[in-house]
């Protein structure tokens, strides 16, 4: 089944603002601007601390927002992006991973694009979207009107057009590949100025979730590495602070834009982090460990990927002055990323579908000081980075003053903010009670973990498509995910899930590198392996580029898995696949 038909909205013509008062419904829809920085922890900002960052423009609107100082997200981006598009725990949406197709967001999951698509506002999404890029995943698909990403995860990452590393490279617009001049930060807030100068007098959705401060293919210009030149530490933190203050830069343009335009007033603006930080000795050489063993991360303990509360804690500002939304006060109750759909929808008017549920709830409260009853909370967090989920693994049961990890340690994070005393034989029946709501959540949330999210093939929508590497389903290791990785040709492989949408005629051509790079195989021998309709193999003819195949495929659910055999014997899969209904 393709993607669901999400009935339209109907909207009233008025609706009651967050004063009491009615107003035009058309007229009084705030714009939405959504940032998301990757891989910056909540620690990477000066205003929280840290010694050496250079962030003018995020202190600004430190100082002009509420901070949600206690908000969660997931320790990795690809479960922490498909929370905060759908309201709902990552886990129950079908993204526990970052590849291996468990960053695909199920088909028939709604996202908040969608439904403010559908109440009448022009959508745009600008950066890094990581929940599929072919149809039904890609973000054109989900709601959004206009959308200019990278593919994967990150610039440079197995899916992503061949050679982009950051700078003059070519971004996905609409569909279709294109050239753009400049660093990938400056051209995702490039797109969404212009998105917003086009929007006109029609609300908008605005989704700015950058590549940086990723560090798969870590570059900034120059002029920004150069000032931490004088800073003591290693060439990879210099590098990231000045991706960060790139940002800082980006934001302070779009500050000053939407001020010019007197937007300001009457837009949401939020301002957060998809996991902890990625700075972390840890990820270093042995001697760079050595010389600057130092890192500011606000006092918490652990880092992206980690349950800890320094791998899902982060930064979280929301600026909305008509609703008195701003001063720079702080909320200390905890929240999450799967409370911002409901907020959003809140704070716009714009009414959930009867058959639609969230595990967040609208932070309307307690953004506006209303806070009163506010209910006491259980959220729940895991990394799971396996193809299939393990119970308890990598989990952190969070209340305003408890951290259940593993279901092994219990922290009160009050006293003990930085995770280092476990008191679990102190509280037997603090634990006992919180891994009985853990118990239940799992319950709910696994229900659907053994469907497939497959990646189709032959769709009106999309034909042809490419299959990579990114995407294999292994069940030890990783695939070769990102293109470094490509180029060191691997001796791995791995099979894709795949649905065939429509019966027909199929052509596969199998290659190392894509089309584009025009990389001659040194293959000898070209397998292809299609579930129980086919497995052929064929001869490599000398300096090809690609091997084709053709067949005729019933629609369904389906395998498939590929083999490049070199002259010795070395086989890898084919890390790119063409495939298309003709």
């Amino acid at each position: 089944m393709l993607k669901k038909n999400i009935r339209p909205l109907v909207c009233s013509l008025t609706a009651i603002s967050l004063s009491g008062h009615a107003t035009t419904f058309a007229q009084d829809r705030p714009n939405v601007v959504l940032i998301m920085t990757d891989d910056q922890g909540y620690g990477d900002i000066a205003a929280h601390g840290h010694p050496y960052l250079i962030t003018p423009n995020m202190d600004r609107l430190h100082g002009m927002s509420v901070r949600l100082e206690q908000f969660h997200v997931d320790p990795t981006c690809s479960p922490t992006r498909a929370a905060l598009m759908t309201g709902r725990y990552s886990g129950r949406v079908g993204v526990w991973h970052t590849i291996m197709g468990r960053n695909l967001l199920r088909e028939d999951e709604t996202t908040v694009a969608e439904l403010f698509q559908q109440a009448g506002y022009r959508t745009g999404i600008f950066g890094k979207w990581h929940l599929g890029d072919s149809y039904p995943y890609g973000a054109r698909f989900r709601g959004f009107d206009d959308a200019v990403v990278h593919y994967a995860g990150g610039v440079g990452q197995t899916p992503d057009y061949w050679g982009n590393d950051y700078f003059d490279d070519h971004y996905n617009d609409n569909g279709a590949w294109r050239p753009y001049q400049g660093y990938c930060t400056d051209v995702w807030f490039d797109e969404a100025l212009r998105f917003i100068r086009e929007s006109g007098d029609q609300p908008f959705f605005l989704y700015i979730p950058t590549n940086a401060a990723h560090q798969t293919r870590p570059h900034v210009p120059e002029r920004y590495r150069a000032l931490y030149d004088d800073a003591d530490a290693p060439e990879a933190a210099k590098i990231f602070w000045g991706m960060i203050t790139n940002i800082d830069d980006n934001l302070g343009r779009l500050l000053e834009q939407m001020e010019s335009m007197n937007l300001m007033e009457h837009t949401i603006l939020i301002f957060m982090g998809d996991n902890g930080t990625t700075m972390r000795p840890g990820r270093w050489p042995a001697k760079q460990r050595a010389d600057w063993p130092k890192r500011f991360n606000a006092g918490m303990r652990g880092s992206k990927a980690s349950h800890y509360d320094g791998g899902h804690r982060v930064f979280c500002y929301v600026h909305y002055p008509r609703a008195g939304i701003t001063g720079g006060r702080s909320v200390d109750q905890i929240t999450a990323h799967i409370d911002v759909m409901p907020t959003l929808l809140d704070l716009c008017a714009i009414p959930t579908p009867a058959d639609l549920t969230f595990d967040g709830i609208s932070l309307v409260p307690l953004l506006t000081g209303d806070e009163h009853d506010w209910p006491e909370r259980t959220i729940f967090l895991h990394n799971q980075r396996v193809l299939e989920p393990v119970k308890w693994k990598d989990t952190s049961v969070m209340t305003d003053r408890w951290r259940l990890v593993d279901n092994r340690e219990l922290y009160d994070i009050r006293q003990d903010p930085g995770q280092q005393h476990n008191i679990i034989a102190q509280y037997p029946e603090v634990a006992a009670r919180l891994e009985a709501e853990y118990d239940r959540w799992w319950e709910e949330i696994s229900r659907r973990f053994s469907e497939s999210t497959p990646l189709y093939i032959g769709t009106e929508q999309q034909n042809p498509v490419q299959l990579n590497a990114h995407d294999w389903m292994v069940e030890q290791g990783v695939p070769p995910w990102n293109q470094p990785h490509i180029l060191k040709r691997p001796a791995h492989n791995g099979p894709w899930q795949v649905r065939v949408a429509r019966a027909g005629r199929y052509r596969f051509v199998l290659r190392e590198r894509p089309a584009t790079a025009d990389f001659p195989l040194t293959a000898s021998t070209a397998r292809l392996r299609i579930g129980a309709q086919m497995d052929e193999s064929k001869p490599v003819p000398s300096g090809a580029t690609g091997v084709s195949f053709e067949v005729d495929l019933q629609a369904g659910d389906t395998d498939v898995k590929t083999w490049l055999t070199d002259p010795d014997g070395t086989s890898r899969g084919a890390y790119f696949v063409e495939v298309k209904r003709k």
